[in-house]
């Protein structure tokens, strides 16, 4: 065998290895970034589990408020409905469906800490205190969680964008970049919602 006709082999196979290494790497991109999607499903459903033990223990305490307990559980339901949506597919449509909703129990949620800072029972209350602490909590796991999947998405984003990737990805089924998951007001998101008993 010529040696020629060795170096054209060697060459094929150094180049399979290497289109092989580059589906593998995009596979593993996405699904890092699925599975970063996946923890933030976690936290939101244990935040969706919370608020209605927190409207319950309100509602005993702030019975003339009963438009805004309402208003936080819609906001809940709907945004709950939402997370399953973008479970099934996080990307683009889906996620900023969600990340509207979201916005909205925000902001549901914060109209409540207003109000519930007119009856002094209910601060004082010790199953109050401890279901905003655990509110808490979870706020801080679902931005700890949003930074993490940003960060797979941009990873992901960039190396399918990047040179030689770019000529494979879809071919190799990863035809659009994944999104961002932004809330609508993110400053407000971003930071624990501040509730005081």
């Amino acid at each position: 065998m010529p040696i020629s006709l060795i170096i054209i082999l060697l060459l094929v196979v150094a180049l399979i290895f290497y289109i092989v290494g580059i589906f593998n790497r995009l596979v593993n991109l996405r699904n890092r970034y699925q599975n970063g999607f996946a923890q933030i499903e976690v936290q939101l459903k244990r935040r969706y589990d919370l608020i209605p033990n927190l409207v319950e223990t309100a509602k005993a305490y702030m019975s003339h408020e009963r438009e805004t307990l309402e208003a936080v559980i819609s906001a809940r339901n709907d945004a709950s409905a939402l997370l399953k949506a973008a479970a099934s597919d996080p990307s683009g449509n889906a996620l900023t469906q969600l990340a509207s909703a979201e916005g909205i129990l925000q902001g549901a949620m914060s109209k409540l800490n207003i109000v519930m800072e007119n009856y002094p029972d209910l601060k004082a209350n010790q199953n109050m205190a401890q279901l905003s602490e655990e509110l808490t909590s979870t706020e801080n796991r679902v931005a700890f969680a949003r930074q993490a999947f940003n960060d797979a998405v941009t990873d992901y984003n960039s190396y399918r964008q990047s040179f030689p990737p770019v000529f494979f990805a879809a071919q190799f089924g990863h035809k659009r970049n994944a999104e961002l998951l932004e809330f609508a007001d993110s400053e407000q998101i971003q930071s624990a919602p501040k509730v005081s008993f």
